[in-house]
């Protein structure tokens, strides 16, 4: 005897129904992921484009500011692939546990995070992410729009795996054909050293940086 016969029709029907509703949420869900992506990395391109028209560099990091936060986050990537770079896009762009894209520079993986600020940055992301790199093993790069403040500086001269990429720098990376490079492993230990050294000067600024930062993204 047929299992089937066991239920009556309406049942399987609904049954059936049921399946092919949740197919097509679930192939709407992921498509619909792959578009959104395509709609961002779109939208970098043109911005891309557009800061190439821009007189300078006040007007240039102005622009930034105020674009999508996923959109600059696309921007970054299109800027490393600018110049030769391979990058590595997320399947989301939230959920992403603080990693907003790779990028593959020589032999190292490096982790991306991007933050749109307009003023001076929080230490508190500054220090997480550092710890997110040792967690990971591996060395990153906190890309942004503000400003650096000095316990912001203090973390990254004195760690062996980030390296923070702001103000012309930023503007260099998203500049194809512009001299844009990546701190080697032996210019991270001197600057390691020069932190070091600095240390004093650094902390009596680093509350004051603190209480100043204003998180835009």
């Amino acid at each position: 005897m047929d299992i089937l016969s066991f239920f009556p029709s309406n049942l399987i029907a609904l049954w059936a129904v049921s399946f092919g509703f949740l197919a097509v949420l679930y192939w709407w869900k992921v498509t619909g992921r792959k578009r959104r992506h395509k709609r961002k990395q779109q939208q970098a391109r043109r911005v891309l484009a557009k800061i190439q028209t821009l007189p300078g560099f006040g007007y240039k990091i102005a622009y930034l500011r105020k674009i999508d936060p996923f959109t600059f986050e696309e921007l970054l990537l299109e800027g490393f692939e600018s110049h030769g770079f391979r990058t590595i896009r997320n399947k989301r762009y939230t959920g992403d546990g603080g990693i907003d894209g790779q990028v593959i520079i020589g032999k190292d993986r490096y982790l991306i995070q991007a933050k749109r600020y307009g003023g001076h940055i929080a230490l508190q992301h500054v220090q997480e992410f550092d710890k997110l790199l040792k967690r990971h093993n591996c060395r990153g790069l906190f890309c942004h729009t503000g400003k650096t403040g000095a316990g912001s500086k203090s973390v990254s001269l004195s760690s062996d795996r980030m390296e923070i990429i702001s103000g012309q720098r930023l503007i260099d990376l998203l500049s194809p054909g512009s001299s844009f490079t990546i701190a080697t492993a032996p210019q991270t230990m001197m600057r390691r050293t020069a932190a070091t050294r600095g240390t004093n000067t650094i902390v009596e600024e680093a509350d004051k940086e603190t209480t100043d930062s204003m998180r835009v993204n």
